[in-house]
């Protein structure tokens, strides 16, 4: 045999032996997670808090982030043995109540113990919140360095406004302020333009228009009739008076209703009302409804 075929057969030969080595590894253990850190004013924190948290146990299904839209969060930590997160609890469950907000707590116990800590109180606070508890929970809170009720608040665009590390009275009341702050701040809807017409001539063509900004965890609905009614004075002339349906624009959640109109010499007052229909990420229905005004004058 030539030397050329004796070193290809020993090159297959290392190459196999290679291949099964490789293959023989063991898969690579993943990276553990750093340390956890209490977070500060700032910071992005979802539902299921930052990626250093890890893996807990639920009292109920995980944190739900169509569940919590339109909320404020607030992430509640409590030892199970420390007497004033007893004291918190009912502060915590006021808040619940409001039905704009979202309680996420993390109880550091057993599962008896995370029950009679519990916020949520089973189906009384359905789609409202959950509750972490045992393993998971006691190595989190031992990184962040908690030992009595601490609060984590979250506003809508997930940034933390507020965190509260004491079970003074002075700082819970100051959290619930803020909370309540917030949750006053919340609208389904705004109204962004309702604009008069401005230097208009006789017989010129100008525009009657409203626009109405969605929150942006809600849909326009399509089962709700939306419709944009005018009421002007008899010598308007206008291309309508009422829109319905698709005559009406919908962009970037901004729905949008324009009528064009013409009208002799004068000092005029018309009115606007927009009607319209939302849903939230799980398809609970609202209705929204704004009204404009304008007061205009046309001249030469």
């Amino acid at each position: 045999m030539t030397q050329a075929f004796h070193s290809a057969v020993l090159s297959t030969v290392l190459l196999g032996a290679l291949v099964a080595t490789a293959t023989a590894q063991p898969a690579k253990k993943p990276a553990p997670l750093p340390p956890a850190t209490l977070p500060v004013v700032g910071d992005t924190l979802t539902v299921m808090g930052a990626p250093t948290w890890g893996k807990r146990d639920w009292l109920y299904d995980v944190p739900s982030a169509k569940d919590a839209a339109g909320k404020v969060v607030i992430h509640w930590f409590c030892p199970a043995k420390v007497k004033t997160c007893v004291d918190d609890l009912a502060r915590i469950v006021t808040l619940k109540e409001n039905g704009h907000a979202y309680i996420v707590a993390h109880i550091d116990g057993n599962k008896a113990q995370a029950k009679k800590l519990d916020p949520i109180r089973e189906s009384e606070g359905v789609g409202q919140g959950s509750v972490a508890f045992g393993r998971g929970v006691t190595p989190l809170m031992k990184q962040m360095k908690i030992t009595g009720p601490t609060s984590i608040v979250v506003d809508l665009d997930g940034k933390v406004v507020l965190v509260s590390t004491t079970a003074a009275p002075a700082d819970l009341d100051a959290r619930d302020k803020k909370v309540g702050e917030l949750i006053a701040a919340i609208k389904e809807y705004v109204l962004t333009n309702s604009d008069a017409p401005k230097d208009i001539k006789p017989q010129d063509k100008f525009s009657l228009s409203m626009s109405v900004k969605l929150a942006s965890w809600l849909t326009y609905s399509k089962k709700t009739p939306m419709s944009f009614k005018v009421t002007a004075p008899p010598d308007f002339k206008c291309d309508a008076k009422e829109l319905k349906g698709d005559q009406l624009k919908i962009e970037n959640n901004i729905l949008t209703a324009t009528v064009t109109c013409t009208a002799p010499k004068g000092q005029y007052e018309a009115r606007g009302e927009l009607n319209f229909g939302y849903e939230d990420p799980n398809n609970a229905a609202g209705l929204g409804a704004e009204g404009a005004k304008w007061k205009f004058e046309i001249k030469p």
